[in-house]
């Protein structure tokens, strides 16, 4: 199946939809779903098409996802970081 997935501009997944969805709330048009995204969440994002076989893979995908950047030494969005 596939995902339209809204990602942050620090690559955080926030939203995901079905191809379905897409349809139905925005016209069948991704850049809608990340013009509204964008107004909500204040910033600039991207929208990737990803395909999973079931909603539990997309799930554990974007489970990982969060864990691997909070494991990123455990990173805070508004961190910068610094060039010696």
């Amino acid at each position: 199946m596939k995902y339209f997935i809204y990602f942050d501009r620090y690559r955080r997944p926030k939203k995901a939809i079905t191809e379905k969805d897409l349809t139905e709330k925005y016209g069948d048009d991704p850049e809608k779903l990340l013009h509204v995204m964008d107004v909500e969440h204040g910033a600039n994002g991207h929208v990737g098409i990803l395909s999973f076989e079931t909603e539990k893979e997309l799930v554990e995908y974007l489970e990982k996802t969060g864990e691997e950047i909070i494991g990123f030494y455990e990173c805070r969005e508004e961190s910068r970081p610094y060039n010696f």
